[in-house]
């Protein structure tokens, strides 16, 4: 379970640097951070305006990221309906609890890790709220069904940028002035920002310095994927004493040649994966020339569910405990 890793963030607590900044994205004002939302309230999402007349109450999660967020701020209770995989792993057994109890949709995945659902399935649900945009839906259709839309801000199109973990307590300011939680959005960041410092300070006195790359790996076949300075991956490893071997590259995930991979030769590989964890080591193991990567030579190998590292939710920071507990200490 996610949270046997936070043990570590525990023990080191009193070192952390409990600051909490909760500001919400572009357009929100983050000013008089202790008044509650006034609506109308317009949120800039990936070059969108999107205009909330007052407090979601009907949610459609189209991805499972959000989940932990929603739990933080205490508006888990208005989710309707969701659709993808929501794995055991990620959650407490009372969260997965009343995850349960929310209705699934569709859990159709392709190899690619898209959702696949149509338009017609989410709005039945009469959702006043989107959380995620799969391939085939758009914003403007779900919108004239009745359902504002948000995605994830790394998911944009375009001009993402860096993402840090900052980028995190962004989103969570930006759920908490949406739905009138800003008290509780604070108290979230407040921990989340703990546990990260908690984090470098386990990894601070590593060495000598190691470098690592965060790979998704297509079972059975196609693409290799890695992740650079627009992911989360960028931060997480940071965080955990590790330089990204793709730190060069700006893109958030990209497709990685096998002779590229092992001309960076990463000391540690983290691998992604959704659904069924079988055959994703065997995915990067079975790769041309691959038993020359030191990582697979030192079996200094994590495989772990994608949302503990992408994209930038709570799950993020139990990723980087799990990657510090498995890779901390310069061991």
């Amino acid at each position: 379970m996610a949270h046997t890793t936070r043990s570590l963030a525990v023990g080191l607590l009193a070192l952390a640097v409990a600051g909490c900044s909760a500001s919400a994205q572009e357009s929100v004002d983050p000013a008089a951070q202790t008044e509650g939302t006034t609506y109308p309230l317009t949120v800039d999402n990936c070059g969108e305006e999107v205009v909330f007349e007052s407090a979601p109450e009907r949610v459609v999660l189209l991805e499972s990221a959000p989940v932990t967020i929603l739990d933080g701020l205490g508006v888990l209770d208005r989710a309707v309906a969701r659709a993808g995989t929501f794995s055991d792993e990620y959650y407490s057994a009372d969260l997965n609890r009343r995850i349960d109890q929310v209705e699934m949709l569709s859990d159709e995945i392709d190899t690619a890790g898209h959702l696949m659902i149509n338009a017609e399935v989410v709005l039945a649900q009469q959702p006043d709220l989107t959380l995620g945009l799969p391939e085939g839906l758009t914003r403007e259709g779900l919108h004239d069904g009745g359902s504002n839309t948000l995605v994830q801000p790394v998911y944009c199109p375009s001009d993402v940028g860096d993402t840090s973990f900052a980028s995190l307590y962004e989103q969570i300011g930006t759920y908490g002035e949406v739905f009138d939680r800003r008290d509780e959005a604070e108290d979230l960041v407040a921990d989340l920002r703990a546990r990260v410092a908690a984090a470098e300070e386990a990894t601070a006195a590593d060495t000598p310095e190691r470098d690592a790359a965060v790979l998704y790996p297509s079972v059975g076949g196609g693409p290799l994927y890695a992740y650079g300075r627009g992911s989360m991956a960028q931060p997480q490893l940071g965080a955990a004493g590790f330089t990204n071997v793709f730190d060069d590259t700006a893109e958030r995930v990209f497709e990685v040649s096998v002779e590229e991979l092992i001309a960076r030769d990463p000391d540690v590989l983290v691998l992604l994966y959704q659904g069924d964890e079988s055959g994703v080591l065997e995915a990067v193991e079975g790769l041309p020339g691959s038993d020359a990567l030191q990582a697979i030579e030192n079996d200094d190998v994590l495989v772990q569910l994608f949302n503990f590292t992408e994209p930038p939710t709570p799950l993020s920071v139990d990723g980087l405990e799990r990657i510090v507990e498995r890779f901390g200490t310069g061991s």
